[in-house]
């Protein structure tokens, strides 16, 4: 493996073996830092948004599980 940095980006190169279903679990939370690097959300608000949305969701889903 390599790592490489330019002024705009880093570069990193990896052997064609490596397992490419934990690369992309690797990747995914590399995105989530970029996305995520520069809020200024506090994990409550965070925790209270999300419980806001499963609550939505379930009211509009309910009654395609519960018969």
């Amino acid at each position: 493996m390599t790592i490489e940095r330019t002024s705009e980006e880093i570069i990193i190169r990896l052997p064609n073996y490596v397992n490419t279903k934990e690369l992309q679990r690797l990747v995914d939370y590399l995105t989530y830092k970029e996305a995520t690097a520069k809020s200024k959300a506090k994990q409550a608000d965070v925790d209270k948004l999300a419980k806001d949305v499963k609550a939505g969701w379930w009211a509009k889903n309910r009654s395609r599980f519960i018969k």
